[in-house]
């Protein structure tokens, strides 16, 4: 008897990738499948963060969704076709998404991420990697994993470990039921809260702003807060003072300094 062989999954998925006014705005935009994550999005959206760095017109980062919607997560047909498939492929899609994960918190400039909708599972985990949330006041955020049997993955339960109670995190994994942008914003996680269909607008509007300022004082800032969490005080204070020596010989303190003096907005670009 011949059995037809299952066939791996198309993880490509369309990505829209664009800069304005100093920002990368990297959006998810299949809004057919409520904007499932893929490699469409890994390996293109991992690209053009990794060329941030070299790239100093870029002042900030936006990760967002199309269609009123931020990331449904994985595609459960998707993933139910990787059972089938060696652990070579399984290894292969955690390398992209995980890869991804790295390089928004590499990249060495704010990253924002602008959520309508709902923010599930995978997309969840994307949205909390970021160094600033914006949520519409009626966007839904859920670790849903554990209604297929799943566990998290993309370091939600590390994000989500750091800012909040160790009883939350594990209710908010146990249960794998919704939370509302407004309970998120009171406990921290989320930084602003907007109407529905302003989280981009919004979003733009602080990118722009950020964009404008020092761009290496800002990932400088962006290095303390990410060691903060693994430093020991002396370490951290030994960073801090060698951070501090690179920024004072750098021409944006001589330029913040002398519009302090001369009482006039610095001019960093």
């Amino acid at each position: 008897m011949s059995t037809t062989p299952t066939v791996a999954p198309d993880l490509t998925q369309p990505v829209d990738i664009r800069q304005q006014d100093g920002t990368l705005v990297i959006t998810i935009n299949d809004p057919a499948t409520r904007n499932a994550m893929g490699a469409g999005l890994f390996t293109q959206g991992k690209a053009a963060l990794e060329a941030v760095a070299a790239d100093d017109s870029i002042g900030a980062v936006i990760l967002t969704g199309a269609g009123g919607t931020f990331c449904s997560g994985g595609d459960l047909r998707m993933l139910g076709a990787l059972k089938t498939q060696p652990e070579s492929t399984l290894e292969a899609a955690f390398d992209g998404f995980h890869g991804f994960i790295r390089a928004l918190r590499a990249v060495p400039v704010p990253v924002i991420a602008a959520v309508e909708g709902n923010a599930a599972g995978a997309g969840f985990s994307m949205a909390v990697a970021c160094d600033l949330l914006i949520a519409a006041d009626d966007a839904k955020f859920s670790m849903a994993y554990i209604k297929v049997g799943l566990n998290p993955d993309g370091g939600a339960s590390a994000f989500l470990s750091r800012g909040l109670p160790h009883q939350l995190v594990a209710e908010i994994l146990f249960s794998g039921d919704a939370i509302n942008a407004s309970r998120l914003h009171q406990l921290g996680v989320v930084n602003r809260l907007v109407p529905a269909g302003a989280a981009l607008p919004t979003a733009l509007g602080l990118a722009g702003a950020l964009a404008r300022g020092p761009r290496h004082a800002l990932s400088r800032c962006k290095t303390l807060v990410e060691q903060a969490r693994q430093n020991t005080l002396p370490q951290q204070l030994d960073l801090e003072a060698r951070l501090f020596g690179d920024a004072i010989r750098h021409d944006e303190s001589s330029e913040g300094m002398r519009a302090f003096m001369e009482k006039r907005p610095p001019r960093f670009r």
